[in-house]
């Protein structure tokens, strides 16, 4: 696959020397995954670092116990930075990259990758800005995941799934993946927000019957 000039899309490639750009592109390739198809996993070793064109890739992790917890997403116009980091460590993933929609991807080779880190400072200053704030991210998720209420913070994620609609298509065992927790404890606080009138539940999709309840009880942690 080829694609135009996809070093426009990105602030760290846009603000490149020309040359540099060009070579880039001669380098670089365009991938396409599906949705639902891996992009990396567990115990493989990255040889490029991507940079997301079109979609959405969702990085997870899952214990020993087989339970799942989202720890980022990666949307269009952004690099991966877990990638950036086991390249940087020379390390294997230990988490797994999904294609949460069909995705486009380039995949810029280590080689070229350690050159541009070495000699760019623009291209530099990107890479560990956007380490940086993933970083900062992850924290929050640790933070949450440790100390944030689980009420609070489901009835946050119920409102972010629904947007402007009132159902949401999810499994209780999603919704545990995507706050870190067990799906007996999600079951449980959604049987409860049922009993009070602010969700109706059925098999895989839940209506969301109260929104202002639900935003008032975010803004009571």
């Amino acid at each position: 696959m080829s694609i135009e000039d996809w070093t426009e899309r990105f602030q760290g490639t846009r603000a490149l020397p020309r040359g540099v750009r060009d070579r880039l592109i001669k380098v670089a390739q365009v991938r396409a995954y599906h949705k639902g198809q891996e992009v990396f996993g567990p115990r493989n070793i990255p040889d490029s670092l991507l940079f997301l064109l079109e979609g959405t890739i969702r990085v997870s992790q899952t214990s020993e116990n087989g339970r799942d917890i989202v720890l980022y997403r990666v949307d269009a116009g952004e690099s991966c930075v877990l990638t950036t980091a086991c390249m940087l460590a020379e390390e294997a993933y230990s988490a797994e990259g999904l294609a949460e929609t069909d995705i486009r991807v380039v995949a810029l080779p280590r080689l070229a990758f350690d050159t541009l880190v070495a000699d760019e400072a623009a291209f530099r200053n990107f890479v560990f800005a956007a380490y940086s704030r993933r970083l900062i991210d992850l924290l929050r998720v640790v933070d949450d995941v440790a100390f944030g209420r689980i009420d609070v913070r489901l009835a946050e994620r119920l409102l972010t799934l629904a947007g402007d609609d009132r159902e949401i298509s999810a499994t209780h065992a999603q919704i545990a993946s995507e706050l870190g927790t067990a799906r007996e404890v999600i079951s449980r606080v959604l049987h409860d927000f049922q009993k009070r009138g602010y969700i109706v539940q059925s098999r895989g999709r839940i209506e969301v019957t109260c929104k202002p309840a639900l935003r008032a009880l975010t803004n009571s942690a």
